[in-house]
């Protein structure tokens, strides 16, 4: 038996835990959609989503449980996601009505602690960090991550801004030029592209506080996990080097938001832009690029998450483009040292 095929939690009665299967998504979309509802007001879940998550490519990199009763119907849910060496993302949704609540979330969270922990063993690192963003204001998610021994260490802005029909024409910035990321005849992306973008995102957050280093293949598999994902949503920034040649400068990767109500958005995964290109027009093309693309594309919204403190003032940027604030969350974190 290995670290990561612990024995389940025992649970207050009558509940038990359990791995979720594929036949808890309807049920894990109904616990994803209230915990939004509290945090919003609102909730747009995508069922796709969570079934990628609990029997797709997305559960691969994956430890979770589910709480259920004598109907054997999941009412809470944590999963920790393996995301980069040293670092778990944490999420647990709950049905708070369920009385024993807090101590399901209590046992849930220990088994979170020590399933990363596990994680961080087959790694070979020696430190790792906990990582869950509740909802801005959702106290009772707090009160239970504090219990855990998680500190709230940043504030996130969701923003999002509306795409109009006359957007297509947008273009970049003089001295700028944006291209998508080359693809083979059979419609697969070009390798070194793909490089070229996992190159600029990482150099572009080493001076984020919470960057972690991420391996080429764990990007693009991480990447490839999400049902909106699309390859021709990748772009690419160059700018005129001293030589006279096109530097690379940025990149972005997008996907597709779903329209579960109406027509699909666009959402910013990453934008990134190489310290020494910034000052010059380059984020502002990006996104003048991913907008003109929904716009064609007949998309009526482009969504991203910036750092409340983003070191470039980031957030300055998206609102003087039309970005709005949506929503709020805040990274509560537990460094752990792996014995």
């Amino acid at each position: 038996m290995t670290d990561l095929d612990a024995a389940l939690p025992d649970l207050p009665d009558p509940w038990t835990a359990r791995v979720p299967v594929l036949a808890d998504v309807e049920a894990l979309v109904h616990l994803r959609r209230l915990d939004e509802v509290q945090g919003t007001g609102e909730a747009h879940v995508d069922p796709r989503g969570i079934e990628n998550e609990v029997a797709g490519q997305a559960s691969w990199t994956r430890r979770q449980l589910v709480a259920v009763g004598a109907d054997d119907v999941p009412r809470a849910w944590i999963t920790v996601h393996d995301r980069a060496a040293g670092r778990a993302l944490v999420w647990g949704y709950f049905d708070r009505d369920v009385a024993e609540v807090d101590e399901i979330a209590a046992v849930f969270y220990a088994w979170a602690e020590q399933a990363a922990l596990a994680m961080a063993r087959l790694r070979g690192v020696e430190e790792t960090r906990l990582d869950e963003s509740p909802f801005a204001g959702d106290e009772r998610q707090v009160t239970w991550l504090r219990a855990a021994g998680y500190t709230k260490r940043r504030t996130w802005l969701h923003m999002e801004r509306p795409v109009l029909p006359e957007e297509a024409a947008l273009a970049p910035r003089e001295g700028v030029t944006i291209r998508p990321v080359d693809k083979h005849e059979n419609g697969m992306p070009v390798a070194a592209d793909l490089q070229v973008v996992h190159h600029m995102l990482e150099t572009s957050f080493e001076d984020h506080f919470n960057n972690y280093r991420e391996s080429f293949p764990e990007f693009v598999q991480r990447m490839r996990e999400e049902p909106g994902h699309r390859w021709d949503q990748w772009w690419i920034a160059g700018i005129t080097g001293e030589d006279g040649s096109l530097v690379p400068a940025g990149a972005v990767v997008c996907s597709v938001s779903p329209g579960l109500d109406g027509p699909e958005g666009s959402y910013v995964e990453y934008i990134g832009v190489n310290r020494h290109a910034r000052g010059r027009g380059v984020a502002k093309s990006l996104l003048n690029a991913v907008i003109a693309d929904a716009a064609r594309r007949g998309r009526n919204r482009v969504g991203l998450e910036v750092d409340a403190d983003s070191p470039t003032n980031a957030d300055q940027l998206y609102r003087s483009m039309g970005w709005e604030t949506d929503y709020v969350t805040d990274s509560w974190f537990k460094d752990l040292v792996v014995r």
